[in-house]
C-alpha cells in the first residue's frame, strides 16, 4: 500500500497574495513539491479542498477582523506545523499603518457608508494571536527560501534561511554602498536579507521590505541617517512601510515621535 502524501495547506488573510503568487511562481520546482505532498487547500491555484488536519500550512495575511482572529485559531487547530509568510503575516503588512492612528478616521475618508464596514481598529500578524512555528519575511517572500522552509518541515529539520543584513548581500554581489558613495539613505544594515540586495545594485536604498533582521542596531541606524539630512518625521516614514509594526521598526518610529512631540 502505498504511503500517504504530507498535506500542505495555504491560507489567505488580509493580503494582495503576493506571497501566493511567489509559491506558484516557483514552476519547475514546483511540479516536484507537488509529487512529494498533497495541496490539500491552495484556493489562489485550485478548487479542490481536502479536509485537515494538515502537516504543515502555510499562512499568509495579517489580522484585521474579528471574523479572521477566530479563523486563524480553526487553522492552527488543523496544523500540525504553521509557517508564516510574508511582511503581512509576520508584521501586519502595509495595512498596520492604521495601528498609529484612529482607524475610524480612515474609515470614514474612504467610504461612503462607514456603518458598513466591520473591522479592527489594528492590523496585527498571525503570531499575537496563536503559536507560530516559524516565520519567513518578506513583502513578497523569496521564492527560494520558500522552498527551503516547505522543504525543511516536511523532512524535519531546521530551516536554513539567514537572518543577516542586506549588507551582506550587498558585500556578496559586490555592490557599492550607496550610503558611503552616494549619501543615500538605506535600511540594509538594519533589515534582513533575502531580496539579493535589489535595490542597492540599482543605486537606491533599501526600504526594509524583509523586516528587521536578527540583531538590528535600531537608534545607530536613525543617527546615520540623521548624518545624511533626514529629519525625524522622515525617519518614522522610511521605517513605516512594509514592516511598520515589526517590533524594532515600531518601536524606532515611535521614538520620533516621542522627539518631535518634545521638539
Amino acid at each position: 500500500m502505498a504511503k500517504s502524501k504530507p498535506k500542505l495547506a495555504v491560507w489567505k488573510f488580509a493580503s494582495c497574495d503576493g506571497c501566493q503568487l511567489s509559491i506558484l511562481d516557483l514552476e519547475d520546482e514546483l511540479l516536484a513539491l507537488t509529487g512529494e505532498v498533497e495541496i490539500a487547500q491552495f484556493l489562489e491555484a485550485t478548487r479542490a479542498v481536502s479536509e485537515g488536519p494538515y502537516d504543515l500550512s502555510l499562512v499568509e495575511g495579517s489580522i484585521t477582523t474579528a471574523h479572521d482572529a477566530e479563523r486563524i485559531k480553526m487553522v492552527r487547530q488543523q496544523s500540525k506545523m504553521l509557517v508564516t509568510i510574508g511582511a503581512c503575516a509576520t508584521s501586519g503588512g502595509i495595512q498596520a499603518l492604521r495601528n498609529f492612528r484612529d482607524i475610524n478616521d480612515f474609515v470614514a475618508a474612504v467610504y461612503a457608508r462607514p456603518d458598513y464596514i466591520d473591522t479592527l481598529a489594528t492590523s496585527t500578524p498571525i503570531a499575537e494571536h496563536v503559536a507560530v512555528d516559524f516565520e519567513l519575511r518578506g513583502c513578497p517572500v523569496n521564492k527560494h527560501q520558500l522552498l527551503e522552509v516547505v522543504t525543511a518541515f516536511l523532512f524535519g529539520r531546521k530551516p536554513m534561511v539567514a537572518g543577516h543584513s542586506v549588507c551582506v548581500e550587498c558585500k556578496m554581489r559586490g555592490n557599492v554602498c550607496v550610503t558611503v558613495a552616494h549619501g543615500t539613505p538605506c535600511l540594509g544594515p538594519v533589515t534582513q536579507a533575502g531580496c539579493g540586495a535589489v535595490c542597492p545594485a540599482y543605486d537606491r536604498g533599501c526600504y526594509g521590505c524583509y523586516g528587521p533582521q536578527d540583531t538590528p542596531a535600531m537608534p545607530a541606524m536613525s543617527k546615520v541617517l540623521e548624518a545624511h539630512e533626514m529629519k525625524g518625521r522622515d525617519i518614522q516614514r522610511i521605517l513605516r512601510t512594509f514592516n511598520a509594526h515589526a517590533a524594532p521598526f515600531r518601536e524606532e518610529s515611535q521614538r520620533h515621535d516621542a522627539a518631535d512631540d518634545q521638539g
